[in-house]
């Protein structure tokens, strides 16, 4: 997967764009009381309160990836792999260690976080590889990877509290994110990555069209930019979105999409 080089106007879009979308799933946690934060969320075993705890912990690497990488290294960080293949899961125990300090020291702690994340990686060199879970990024896919999970993250809790979110431009970053990872998602799946291209045209919230990768590739996925996103993050099955594969590259990707770092995940039954 390789990145863009990203000037700095460009990734300071990006972090106002993270705060943004921030600012949307806050609106939704901040005044909820304290028992609403235990409602169950759509991902198995995980409440509100789950939600906001891994973001937290997320942010707190991200910070710390960016900050002081030889420390990253050291740490959880440079052994996520090893750990993860000896059968345990430290994204799970990261949000189950954020629970025991109530809603409203982890709403804080949250909002702390992110706000480090945000002067973090405005801070560090655009070029700089940052190191993480999966492979090195540089600031701007961090930022890109940190919105992301707010967004999808937030989904969960939406859906938690039957709220609706107004799907918003932002959804093109989460879009070019789904489309590089096209190959990780077929690695993870013990496949080789595919050599064909294969090209987006979605429809945009504002109704206009999005047309990402190359404008010759004969594999294209077509339908709305909210159901593409809904689907690499894995937060609604493939039947249930308005999507279309042509070729066999997208036909075969669809089914295995994910934009997340980690082990394959389990995804969502249709209608859930």
């Amino acid at each position: 997967m390789t990145e863009p080089n990203v000037p700095g106007d460009v990734l300071g879009g990006l972090l106002a764009d993270l705060r943004a979308e921030s600012a949307v799933l806050d609106d939704l946690v901040a005044g909820l009381p304290a028992e609403e934060w235990a409602r169950p969320t759509p991902a198995e075993g995980w409440t509100v309160a789950h939600q906001i705890a891994h973001l937290a912990w997320t942010d707190d690497w991200t910070a710390l990836a960016a900050r002081d990488p030889e420390g990253f290294g050291a740490s959880l960080g440079g052994h996520f792999t090893e750990l993860l293949a000896a059968g345990a899961d430290p994204v799970e125990d990261g949000a189950r260690a954020g629970l025991p300090a109530g809603p409203a020291a982890l709403l804080a702690r949250w909002r702390t976080g992110r706000a480090e994340v945000l002067a973090a990686l405005g801070a560090a060199p655009a070029d700089a590889r940052l190191p993480w879970f999966g492979p090195p990024m540089k600031p701007a896919s961090m930022a890109t990877a940190r919105l992301m999970e707010t967004w999808a993250h937030g989904q969960d809790v939406a859906d938690a509290l039957g709220a609706t979110r107004e799907p918003t431009d932002r959804l093109r970053h989460i879009a070019h994110l789904g489309l590089r990872t096209l190959g990780f998602a077929f690695t993870l799946h013990g496949l080789a990555a595919p050599e064909r291209p294969v090209r987006l045209d979605l429809t945009a919230p504002d109704g206009g069209s999005w047309s990402i990768g190359p404008a010759g590739a004969r594999d294209v996925v077509a339908g709305p930019a909210l159901d593409f996103c809904l689907l690499v993050t894995q937060r609604r099955h493939r039947d249930d979105l308005a999507l279309t594969a042509t070729g066999p590259v997208a036909t075969a990707w669809l089914p295995i999409a994910q934009v997340f770092a980690g082990a394959p995940g389990k995804g969502r039954p249709p209608g859930a």
